[in-house]
């Protein structure tokens, strides 16, 4: 009589990961990542920006077993996040639409890892990562078999295009390697020639500096005026790169509810630029858009409606540069109104008489 083969260790933790809502996982080994020289080198140039928690301990992101003493092997899973866009002045990056991944993903990862040493016994030791932690998690996910990091530096399936959140788990168990992922590209540059702002520099290259993501979430200060035009209607993050992505035809809704029970439809932009602090904190409480606080949102509204605003958004533009609370706030109002008068030949001193500010004084 035949027996069926064993189950790999590998097989039964995918498994595990799976049953727990996950879309996808792959494993791989806990080796350092051949980008590494590539990674000092991009910082080294500066391409990260103001985010100088990247520039921390590169031997560790780049080496799994630098975090976990002991680590053989790394589990990459992959949660599809798709959902339909609000129709609304202002976009806003579809993954910021629900709730908070970090927190979600998390919660997940340490249900798996209650799983696995259930499974496997408390003699094994783990670290859980949701982009929060010394891991290069986009490398590794082409590396066990998840996606492949695309032209634009995003990380691709061919199952759900280019809407994944990943998370990593770094593990002594010895999970068997999944064969890794095929660069499937190939001569599309759609990425590189949609991006607004040219951030991304060549193929696999981004300069974060001109990001629209970083420009809107990770810089906390002004954005500097000649990319200001450049974000559009933009409030929070980017998604320009991923929507015009021919492997975009793949996605398909999330089946996690969490993500596609947006408390931010309809949002009109006025009204955001009147929240009080409490406002803000209620509002966004179990979303990522807190991550920009109250005035990266309320300076990044600002220059939305810089950009796509008309005659009937003077006013609270005007009245934000005048009077807001925040300086940072006040000078990208200030900005905003004098692109509208520019637009309707009103011209710069009107505006400035009107706001009764320079730009960002109290």
């Amino acid at each position: 009589m035949l027996t069926a083969p064993p189950v790999s260790l590998a097989t039964e933790v995918k498994d595990l990961a799976r049953r727990l809502g996950f879309d996808l996982a792959g494993a791989t080994s806990a080796d350092p990542t051949r980008w590494a020289d590539y990674y000092r080198e991009w910082i080294g140039a500066g391409r990260h920006g103001k985010m100088a928690w990247l520039a921390r301990d590169a031997d560790r992101r780049t080496d799994p077993r630098r975090v976990l003493p002991g680590a053989r092997s790394l589990l990459v899973v992959g949660l599809n996040y798709w959902q339909p866009h609000p129709q609304s002045r202002g976009r806003i990056a579809r993954y910021a639409l629900g709730d908070d991944y970090h927190e979600l993903m998390s919660a997940k990862l340490e249900a798996l890892l209650a799983a696995m040493t259930e499974r496997f016994g408390p003699e094994h030791r783990h670290k859980l990562y949701v982009d929060t932690g010394p891991v290069l998690e986009r490398p590794l996910a082409q590396r066990a078999g998840v996606g492949w990091q695309a032209k634009s530096t995003m990380v691709l399936s061919q199952q759900f295009g280019p809407w994944l959140f990943l998370g990593e788990i770094i593990t002594t168990l010895p999970l068997e390697p999944d064969a890794p992922a095929t660069d499937r590209c190939g001569k599309c540059t759609a990425c590189l020639d949609a991006c607004p702002t040219g951030a991304i520099t060549g193929p696999y290259q981004l300069d974060a500096r001109r990001c629209i993501s970083y420009l809107t979430i990770e810089l906390k200060g002004s954005i500097p005026e000649e990319l200001r035009p450049l974000i559009g209607d933009r409030i929070y993050g980017c998604d320009e790169c991923l929507e015009v992505c021919p492997w975009n035809r793949f996605a398909q809704t999330s089946r996690e509810t969490r993500f596609l029970d947006s408390r931010l439809e309809p949002w009109d932009l006025h009204e955001l630029l009147t929240l009080s602090p409490q406002d803000f904190n209620r509002r966004f409480k179990r979303s990522p858009i807190k991550r920009t606080k109250r005035r990266g949102l309320l300076r990044n509204v600002c220059v939305a409606l810089g950009n796509i605003g008309n005659k009937d958004d003077l006013p609270i533009l005007e009245h934000t540069a005048a009077f807001h609370d925040e300086p940072l706030v006040r000078e990208h109002a200030d900005w905003g109104a004098r692109q509208i008068r520019r637009r309707l030949g009103l011209g710069d001193a009107a505006c400035q008489t009107a706001s009764g500010t320079g730009g960002s004084g109290p």
